[in-house]
């Protein structure tokens, strides 16, 4: 197997320099959900004027739960998407969508579950009811199944609600590490909260994932896009102000506590800056864990061994190129 690190056509100097005299390019990312600290580095690259001196003209496109990103952006109405992680992405390509993923900001997913403060681990969990989405189901819930012994008999749908969890202390939910915990602790109730990257969990997370079509054909936009949001991110982490202004105009539900407690809680959690990103870039993703994520979703069902090609489905010469150290 082998991955397309062959050099650009564009070298990374050529970045600020010769892009930044050219007419500026239309592209639109799609985030997978409302606008949030977790999507800061997107929206920094625009406050700041990063993705102008790349030579784009950037708009972020805000998801939600009953967008459905992959058929939007088949459709053309999206450049690239936010997959949720790289697993989602492979299992879209199984499914006959030609997506190519060139970057994932996360290099820890942020998917946690959160339990009542009477259990101490994710195998304590087994004997509990687990509120989960039905995506998780062809995800991470694969992975728990496997590894801790998990049963779908034990699953119940997470509507989005902590109030089930709440008012049930066998109850167990899913939730994001930077959003969930949070809203459960300021409703009083004392919580454990278990970051499955930190679990053993493989899957990369927040990616930007694009049409084949979109990579072959305008291989310069991608990469200033994949730079730009590097460095975006690396600007969100150390003032993320211009982004969260930008974020509350999109979404004037979101507050600046939850904003703050967000930024903090990526920071604090590695969630952008570690393991390979401390030493090769924000974004990065490496060939021998893309493959261990394939080898997992086939083991489990979740994609037809021999169906992806990992040197179609993933093209890494962009990052590898931008290499925004944090």
């Amino acid at each position: 197997m082998r991955f397309r690190f062959a050099p650009l056509l564009a070298t990374a100097a050529l970045a600020a320099a010769s892009i930044g005299t050219q007419a500026q390019e239309k592209f639109t990312y799609m985030t997978n959900w409302y606008a949030q600290a977790e999507h800061g580095g997107f929206y920094q690259a625009v406050a700041t004027g990063i993705y102008k001196k790349y030579g784009l003209d950037v708009t972020v496109k805000m998801g939600g739960p009953q967008v459905n990103i992959l058929q939007i952006m088949g459709a053309g109405q999206a450049d690239c998407i936010m997959g949720s992680s790289d697993l989602q992405m492979m299992i879209a390509r199984n499914g006959g969508l030609p997506v190519v993923t060139v970057a994932a900001v996360f290099q820890k997913d942020p998917q946690v579950l959160i339990a009542h403060e009477d259990v101490k681990s994710l195998a304590d969990m087994k004997g509990k009811t687990i509120l989960i989405a039905p995506a998780a189901q062809r995800g991470y819930y694969a992975w728990l199944k496997a590894k801790f012994g998990f049963t779908d008999a034990q699953t119940r749908p997470y509507t989005f609600n902590i109030q089930p969890f709440v008012a049930d202390k066998n109850v167990v939910q899913q939730g994001y590490l930077t959003s969930e915990p949070f809203a459960i602790q300021k409703a009083g109730v004392k919580a454990n909260t278990f970051l499955l990257a930190d679990n053993g969990y493989p899957s990369y997370a927040t990616t930007i994932s694009c049409m084949e079509k979109t990579v072959k054909e305008r291989s310069k936009a991608v990469e200033a896009f994949v730079k730009g949001t590097a460095e975006g991110w690396k600007s969100y982490l150390a003032d993320p102000a211009p982004a969260n202004a930008l974020i509350k105009k999109d979404n004037p539900n979101m507050t600046d506590e939850q904003l703050a407690h967000s930024v903090a809680k990526l920071k604090e959690m590695g969630i952008v800056a570690s393991g390979d990103a401390l030493t090769q870039g924000i974004g990065t993703m490496t060939e021998a864990r893309v493959k261990q994520n394939h080898e997992f979703a086939v083991s489990v069902g979740l994609i037809e061994a021999g169906k992806v090609d990992l040197a179609q489905a993933f093209d890494l010469r962009f990052v590898k190129a931008a290499k925004v150290l944090p």
